[in-house]
């Protein structure tokens, strides 16, 4: 399946059941590892440029057990160590150099504060680019409680920042699946305050929202989704008529289409698995699950550096793509023997099975691209014949009976996220669409937006690519009446139909 919003209607209808299984097809990205043993691994881990400033000795207490206060004196918050809030700051600083977007934006709405009066609940990876994003809802006006959408990906010391200016963050780098949804419910849940707006990624906080607090759920203007797999639950949920709130996807919008899943995958899957294995790709035989989006960028970066890659594929135009693009296309078990690589990004669940896991060859890379850590069968992995050794931060060795070693990178999670860094230019696409899209949701008049998943208009996505342009010193041209005229255009845009592919 690949990342594309064509298939989303196609939904499953549920039996009636309690319409249990609705959400239950889609485990977190919450972990099961013992909270000390992750955080103590992560904060030595000299690999990520997001490696925390945290003092080891520090590690054993849960960020739950402590009572912080920031300098303002409020508590209402849980990061793993408010201290470290200085040099959160200057991550933070570092990210506004190259999210010029977010700040021009901040520069021109500063005045008529378009979100004076939202209360925004956010559930996202916690960066120093997700930070910048917060702190422009902030200055435009609204009031925001945020919580990590994955238990590997938050920035410890950006948290800590975020807290120290006021921002009611509830995360840190390692936490466990309890502490996953403990923090999702602190920041719904409390004393005289109640969320009118919902940023989300992955579906998570959504599903908390709609399941523990119904009223709450009823009452929200809008939901901004990020992820393919949210998306999937929203649409889930429409078609069982269950969505009583306007939901914007902006993962479909193509400015985030093409940044976030083509060009950035592009670059950061080979930074990844540099990073946690220090292979060499020349001549390596890779095979990549899924030729969407993320499978093109992943792909065009192999074979540039001389791998020879083969893609698995369920749908004939994407595998027809591939195929012109000089790629064979398999099966997965015909190739499995073979591969020194194997690399998943379908948004699917299950891709790469036991049986398959079984037949992988010594000192196989195992790792996963999409968003949610389905696609890979992870659980199978933890039986008593196989043993797991953990070699370095986020790798794990999986060894059989007889001594066949399987390597497993970020236990089958967001290989990108969990083991190197998102470049800040593509996140500052993402960001200025989420910002736009939350904008546009709660300034919206009564009756433009009904109980339904909308895409971004397609002016507002132009608007998020020309914001970025000034980056590149890019000059537009500009219709002249008469041609504006012969194109049947409006000078200013859309100047494509909606059914335009990029």
């Amino acid at each position: 399946m690949a990342h594309k919003h064509g298939h989303s209607r196609e939904r499953i209808q549920f039996a009636n059941a309690e319409d249990k299984q609705e959400f239950s097809k889609f485990p977190t990205k919450a972990g099961r590892r013992s909270l000390s043993r992750s955080i103590s691994q992560s904060s030595t881990d000299s690999y990520s440029s997001a490696a925390s400033y945290t003092d080891s000795s520090d590690d054993e207490t849960s960020p739950r057990d402590k009572a912080q206060v920031n300098s303002h004196g409020s508590t209402d918050f849980c990061v793993k160590n408010i201290k470290q809030a200085e040099f959160g700051r200057r991550e933070i600083e570092i990210a506004e150099q190259d999210m010029s977007a977010l700040i021009s934006l901040r520069k021109r709405a500063q005045g008529e504060k378009p979100l004076a009066g939202a209360k925004i609940v956010g559930c996202t990876h916690i960066t120093a680019q997700t930070a910048v994003l917060i702190e422009t809802l902030v200055a435009l006006g609204a009031q925001c409680r945020w919580t990590a959408c994955n238990i590997y990906s938050t920035q410890n010391e950006v948290a800590a920042s975020l807290a120290e200016i006021g921002v009611a963050v509830f995360a840190w780098k390692g936490e466990s699946e309890d502490d996953f949804w403990w923090c999702i419910d602190r920041c719904v849940n409390t004393e005289g305050w109640q969320a009118n707006m919902i940023l989300d990624d992955g579906g998570d906080l959504t599903h908390w929202v709609y399941k523990k607090y119904p009223s709450v759920f009823k009452k929200v203007r809008g939901i901004v989704e990020e992820s393919v797999t949210g998306v999937h639950r929203l649409y889930q949920l429409s078609k069982a008529g269950k969505l009583c709130v306007p939901a914007m996807n902006v993962n479909d919008s193509v400015t985030k289409q093409k940044f976030d899943n083509l060009y950035c995958c592009r670059e950061s899957i080979l930074d990844g698995l540099k990073r946690t294995t220090d292979i060499m790709f020349g001549g390596k035989q890779v095979v990549v699950c899924g030729y969407g989006e993320v499978g093109k960028g992943c792909c065009t970066a192999l074979k540039a550096l001389g791998a020879i890659v083969c893609i698995t594929e369920i749908d004939p135009i994407c595998a027809l793509q591939a195929c012109m693009d000089g790629f064979r296309v398999v099966k997965l078990s015909e190739v499995i023997r073979q591969m020194d690589v194997v690399i998943t990004c379908t948004g699917n669940k299950n891709v790469v099975s036991r049986e398959q896991l079984d037949r992988m060859k010594n000192g196989c890379i195992v790792c996963n691209m999409g968003h949610s850590n389905t696609e890979i069968d992870v659980a199978s992995l933890r039986s008593p014949e196989l043993t797991w050794e953990r070699v370095r931060s986020q790798v794990d060795h999986i060894i059989w009976p007889d001594g066949k070693r399987v390597i497993l990178l970020a236990e089958g999670r967001l290989l990108n996220l969990s083991c190197s860094t998102v470049p800040t230019f593509v996140l500052s696409i993402t960001a200025t669409t989420q910002a736009l899209a939350l904008i546009e949701l709660y300034n919206a008049p009564e009756g433009r937006y009904k109980q339904d998943v909308y895409l971004l208009p397609k002016k507002m996505d132009e608007y998020v690519a020309s914001l970025h342009l000034p980056n590149f010193d890019a000059h537009l041209t500009e219709l002249s009446d008469e041609q504006a005229k012969y194109m049947g255009l409006n000078k200013n845009g859309p100047f494509k139909p909606n059914y335009y592919r990029y």
